[in-house]
């Protein structure tokens, strides 16, 4: 048994055990009092409290840190209130004084363009992931997608909006959460008849994909996704990579159960169409479509088999493509395979 070992165990003194003094940092001897080691780090919880407030009191350290913020978090904020830490009110000479010194503290956290420029796209991001009700887990995927993006590229001169409706669809993809680039561009607050917006928005993702390489897979050196608004294989590729098939599959289901719930459709055509897309993944059927008309057209073709009432207007309305959108998906599927029907037949019932 080492020194520290001895001494961590019993008192050197009276050979009795210890006990640990949490407020100052020791351990004493719990007999004679005999102080056997002092400054002692405590690795343990912040605090046993329950309420919020209580451990705001018995924090030991300042908040975690956040990549969505542009100073990581670690900052002095300067509280808003009438009434000072005692409570007593303050003057209204003081409260100006504390609004000037505010402000100029807020202005000094930015010193240079580049951080304002970051500043104002990662509030952007904020805004729009809560807006969208997306976690917060997406709100620093994409603020990590846009620092790296800012390192490699040059972000001066891009529009904000769209710089961040970009970061947020990458993520989106890299978390396999389906949004369309046109509901992440209304939830920024562009306006839906600016659709030069969308098409901006749409050339930042492109760029951000092919500067950072954000699909590309570390083990087959191969890229499992092309730069479009889908996950599908490019046409001119000879072997289709195990990884590109499964991006493709996970985003069809996805797609697939979005339109259902929204939709209300029965749960037996959304399984139905899952299985059929299953079924269908290893054909290039999906190069160069968007997947939310390949979903529409597989809870359309499940709808018929199962004789469900389902309308094209309707799917058509939710996912966002034209009828004849569907109606082309659904003659891509019926052409090139080939679905075979097994009907079973109905037991009659026997009455005695």
């Amino acid at each position: 048994m080492t020194t520290a070992e001895y001494y961590c165990t019993q008192c050197p003194e009276c050979n009795s055990g210890l006990v640990q003094d949490y407020s100052k940092g020791e351990y004493i001897c719990n007999k004679c009092g005999y102080v056997v080691v002092d400054q002692v780090d405590d690795y343990g919880r912040e605090s046993n409290s329950t309420d919020f407030e209580e451990k705001s009191k018995n924090v030991r350290a300042s908040g975690t840190t956040s990549l969505a913020l542009h100073d990581y978090g670690l900052r002095t904020e300067i509280a808003y209130g009438s009434k000072d830490y005692a409570g007593k009110q303050i003057n209204y000479q003081v409260a100006e004084q504390m609004n000037s010194i505010r402000k100029w503290h807020a202005r000094s956290r930015i010193i240079s363009p580049k951080e304002r420029r970051l500043s104002n796209v990662l509030t952007k991001i904020n805004e729009t992931c809560a807006c969208m009700g997306l976690p917060k887990t997406m709100a620093e995927t994409a603020a990590m997608f846009y620092r790296n993006f800012e390192n490699k590229c040059k972000a001066k001169g891009k529009s904000i909006s769209c710089i961040a409706a970009a970061a947020i669809y990458l993520a989106c993809k890299k978390c396999s959460i389906v949004r369309s680039l046109d509901e992440i561009v209304k939830a920024t607050g562009i306006t839906e008849q600016d659709r030069s917006n969308i098409k901006l928005a749409s050339k930042y993702y492109r760029t951000m994909v092919m500067e950072m390489g954000a699909f590309s897979d570390p083990r087959t050196n191969k890229e499992t996704a092309t730069v479009s608004t889908f996950v599908p294989v490019t046409a001119n590729t000879t072997a289709v990579p195990q990884a590109s098939t499964a991006t493709v599959t996970l985003a069809i289901d996805q797609y697939i159960s979005k339109l259902s719930n929204t939709a209300k459709i029965d749960i037996k055509v959304e399984r139905l169409a899952i299985d059929i897309a299953h079924k269908t993944d290893h054909h290039m059927l999906a190069d160069g479509k968007a997947p939310n008309g390949l979903a529409a057209a597989y809870i359309y073709i499940a709808s018929i088999l199962l004789g469900v009432n389902v309308l094209q207007r309707d799917v058509s309305s939710l996912s966002g493509v034209t009828e004849v959108t569907i109606r082309n998906r659904c003659k891509d599927i019926l052409t090139n395979f080939k679905l075979t029907l097994l009907v079973k037949p109905l037991a009659k019932n026997t009455t005695t």
